[in-house]
């Protein structure tokens, strides 16, 4: 017999998700950037649209320069997307011409926020 590990079941992942911390796509704003650093990786995610997850990423080894993608949001590295939603710890997925691309675990993300009308940046850290 086979055991499955808690966290890759649906009720693992119900329980463990609000003991994690990430940024909901939604609650940001267009021009947001959201500095993604993964194990392997750093990524800029530039969100054009939150509530569609379009966004400008570049990093990594595939995206050396900005590519227009869709912020999915976050997996375990199995089947079960977390949507619009990145969290440390979790993998981010991206589409790029209808390709999938998944990260290594996120370890740490920071939100800039530009204040166009007041001049001011803004910027909210996470980390493991």
């Amino acid at each position: 017999m086979y055991t499955i590990p808690r966290y890759c079941t649906l009720d693992g992942v119900t329980e463990i998700s609000p003991l994690l911390e990430g940024v909901t796509l939604m609650a940001l704003e267009a021009c947001d950037t959201i500095r993604a650093r993964t194990r392997n990786s750093d990524y800029d995610i530039f969100l054009l649209d939150p509530k569609s997850g379009r966004a400008l990423v570049q990093g990594g080894k595939y995206f050396a320069e900005p590519v227009e993608a869709t912020v999915s949001g976050s997996t375990f590295g199995g089947c079960m997307l977390k949507l619009g939603w990145i969290g440390v710890g979790l993998r981010m997925e991206f589409y790029i011409n209808g390709k999938r691309t998944v990260t290594s675990p996120v370890q740490s993300l920071r939100v800039e926020r530009v204040d166009f009308d007041a001049d001011q940046f803004d910027v909210h850290s996470i980390s493991a």
